[in-house]
């Protein structure tokens, strides 16, 4: 329990309340003046350019203050800053990217009723439509000097204090506040659009499809993860929400699409905190012919052209080097290290840890280092002795190598040192990012891996798959030797901007 006392809220919450009883007053009275362009939520006002436009065709004019353009806009805006005075009223109109405009209302150019009207009737935070000439006033501010206004949309919810922070509560809970307010929320918004698209252009250079694969499934695979669970009324049956689209993936290179993507939603029923939600968008690629090394540099390319596209048109356009929200930076470019699990291991214990370093031995270290891991083997205790002893020392971004085959059923065997697979997990910022495999594509190996994860299953391991006979069926055809990888796009946008992932998500899940 907490040794803080929560802050009293009722004052505040009493001044929301009165503010929108204002407010409704306000909006039935504008509902009352037809002569206001159609009341409180007009179905359409007539705007002729965006409030950056206006600012990039005409910010010339703040050279020369006390000039005009001689050209009428009609514009619309959040209001977010007003001064009324006796015959002239200021206003800050805001855009849905944050680019603000002054506006002036004064009596000789609305007349005196349509003044009055305004002075009674506007409050910060409505949405408000003006027309008139763009000016620069006597300070140099470029403005539009208003000859008509309307309400565009009456905000009944008065708008926080701007001019203070809003607490990471209220940015997650309300983030329609934090999008109008922060700046570095609307950064964050076109940062992820611009990666999505960068990726998918990569992809498309490397001549990869894009597929959707299915969200609901009769049987949860592909990732170790406790999945949710729902009913299906139409079948009568239990659904699985898909904890991975891999098994679908495969079934689509089984069927001749040699180069596949999916960047879509998966869910995992398990905890949330500053890297995981139980929610969380995913890309998958799969690629013929080429193996998990082939497969690294893919993902090298993705992220670097990923990092170039959140600098473009700012200071570091063309650089690989991204600027974090608390100013640090960070970069992503050049060639990243690749380092064996076992062999980094075995440096940081100070002995040689191996496949064949029994589970005895492990569990004695993981004792002494206060490391629990839960049904333990022996995959699964190298794994957390490894994050234990070297995950923290990593700085740059880094493949780490040749995993445990217990924790990996899907991944192929190594192709010289036994007991090991295939598979890397890139780590960037302290945690994991992506991982990638050279694919198991034999369909006796694949069962017998099905058949150990079941009877982990039976043992009580809820995160083990399940034997799945349709996939066996599907592999069973024939799938070329291929790499594949599996990347969070919510960490994606960690490493790129230092946020955590509550932040990355634009409507996160939370109690």
């Amino acid at each position: 329990m907490s040794d803080h006392t929560a802050p009293d809220t009722t004052a505040y919450e009493e001044e929301v309340f009165e503010q929108k009883q204002v407010r409704l007053d306000k909006r039935a009275k504008l509902n009352d003046l037809g002569g206001l362009g159609g009341g409180a939520y007009p179905v359409e006002v007539p705007v002729t350019a965006t409030i950056p436009a206006v600012r990039e065709r005409w910010e010339h004019l703040t050279e020369t203050p006390d000039s005009a353009s001689g050209e009428t806009v009609g514009i619309a805006g959040r209001v977010v800053f007003q001064r009324n005075t006796g015959k002239l009223c200021f206003a800050s109109l805001q855009s849905g990217d944050g680019t603000r405009i002054q506006v002036m209302i004064s009596l000789a150019g609305v007349g005196e009723d349509s003044l009055a009207q305004y002075k009674e009737l506007v409050d910060l935070g409505d949405h408000l439509f003006v027309r008139g000439e763009v000016i620069s006033s006597r300070r140099g501010e470029l403005s539009v000097m208003v000859e008509e206004w309307r309400i565009a949309a009456k905000a009944l919810a008065p708008l926080p204090n701007l001019h203070s922070e809003l607490s990471e509560e209220t940015r997650v809970r309300q983030r329609y506040l934090d999008l109008i307010v922060r700046e570095q929320a609307r950064v964050n918004v076109l940062t992820r659009a611009k990666t999505m698209a960068s990726l998918r252009s990569t992809f498309a250079e490397q001549g990869f499809v894009e597929v959707e694969t299915p969200m609901l499934q009769t049987m949860h695979g592909g990732a170790s993860a406790r999945p949710f669970v729902t009913h299906s009324n139409a079948f009568d049956t239990e659904l699985y929400l898909r904890i991975a689209p891999e098994l679908f993936l495969k079934r689509a290179a089984v069927g001749g699409l040699e180069r596949v993507f999916e960047i879509n939603r998966n869910f995992r029923n398990e905890g949330a905190d500053s890297t995981h939600s139980p929610e969380f968008a995913m890309l998958e690629a799969y690629q013929a012919y080429t193996d998990y090394h082939g497969i690294a540099d893919l993902t090298q390319t993705l992220i670097q052209n990923a990092a170039l596209a959140a600098n473009a048109g700012t200071e570091r356009e063309g650089s690989h080097t991204v600027l974090w929200a608390d100013g640090t930076l960070f970069d992503l470019g050049g060639e990243w290290d690749r380092i064996s699990m076992y062999g980094t291991l075995s440096e940081a214990v100070g002995r040689e840890i191996t496949p064949s370093t029994s589970v005895e031995e492990l569990q004695t270290l993981a004792d002494e280092q206060g490391v629990e891991v839960r049904l333990p083997n022996h995959g699964k205790l190298v794994e957390e002795l490894w994050e234990h002893f070297v995950k923290d020392g990593l700085t740059r971004p880094t493949f780490v190598m040749d995993f445990p085959v217990e924790t990996s059923p899907l991944t192929r065997h190594h192709r010289s040192i036994p007991g090991v697979v295939e598979k890397w997990d890139l780590y960037v910022r302290g945690f994991e990012l992506a991982t990638g495999y050279s694919e198991l594509v034999d369909p006796v190996v694949q069962r017998e891996r099905f058949v150990e994860q079941a009877a982990q299953a039976a043992k009580g391991d809820d995160e083990a798959m399940r034997v799945d006979e349709e996939f066996l069926r599907a592999l069973e055809h024939g799938m070329p030797p291929s790499g594949g990888m599996g990347m969070g796009m919510d960490r994606l946008l960690m490493a790129l901007t230092g946020l955590g992932i509550r932040e990355t998500i634009l409507f996160p899940l939370v109690k």
